[in-house]
């Protein structure tokens, strides 16, 4: 978002956009929750070290909520505070996916006219990765938020492959159907091995020599656009995605290296 586009924007009244803060119970209080679990046993110093955790975050009055006992030597905690931070709402700019956001049958009727053929499409949640929600709701039949997966699109050939698909696995499919695009989800992870997954995958194809016709896309909750271009991707697209922005932006890229 560029600074032109803050006026545009239906603001609360006495908002300075260049300078927000978390709202509690008054505005611009800076009023935050902020939870987390200690590697020590429940007991009045163990408190007060999350207590003092909080100031050293940065809270202003610093308050632990709640407390409770995790068991084996851990605790855990919700502390409130006052943030004194604000951030310059108006300066900030978020890469976001270029696309032409269509209707299923104007998707359908393009892809016919100009590309001549059904766009072949391989998804999957790869590695340890046993979370299926957000893959099936871009691709499934039955979809998400009252739209069609694109395994009901007449103009794609959608190939959901499931969960746990070793990035071997995944390649080999790739290059056996002669795929266009390729989908992959990433929901849960530890320590951040869906970053390693994910670039690892890119590298695999780059290697093989089809990345320049491959559209490359990964999802999940922890995805960003700016993630995912990063990692070597041509698109991220976070939690709420609905499948026909993916369908957009599919057959605007797959049309776009064809022609």
């Amino acid at each position: 978002m560029k600074r032109k586009d803050v006026a545009a924007l239906a603001l609360p009244e006495g908002v300075n956009p260049h300078a927000v803060r978390p709202y509690g119970d008054a505005l611009d209080d800076g009023l935050v929750q902020v939870s987390f679990t200690l590697p020590v046993p429940l007991c009045p110093e163990s408190v007060e070290a999350a207590r003092r955790l909080g100031g050293q975050m940065g809270l202003k009055e610093p308050t632990v909520y709640h407390q409770a006992d995790l068991g084996h030597g851990f605790s855990f905690y919700i502390l409130y505070g006052k943030l004194q931070h604000a951030v310059d709402f108006g300066r900030i700019v978020v890469p976001r996916v270029s696309e032409t956001h269509v209707s299923f049958d104007e998707i359908n009727a393009r892809v016919q006219s100009v590309l001549g053929r059904r766009i072949r499409v391989v998804g999957a949640c790869t590695g340890s990765d046993a979370h299926t929600v957000g893959i099936d709701a871009i691709m499934n039949m039955k979809g998400y938020d009252g739209e069609y997966g694109l395994e009901r699109y007449p103009q794609f050939d959608a190939r959901n492959l499931g969960s746990q698909v070793p990035n071997e696995v995944l390649l080999r499919q790739i290059v056996e159907l002669d795929a266009d695009a390729v989908l992959v989800s990433q929901v849960v992870t530890q320590r951040d091995v869906h970053l390693d997954n994910l670039a690892e995958l890119a590298d695999m194809i780059e290697a093989q020599g089809i990345r320049e016709r491959i559209v490359l896309v990964c999802g999940g909750p922890r995805i960003t656009h700016e993630v995912a271009l990063e990692l070597g991707y041509d698109a991220g697209f976070g939690a709420g995605t609905r499948p026909s922005q993916v369908a957009s932006f599919l057959a605007d890229e797959v049309i776009r290296r064809k022609a």
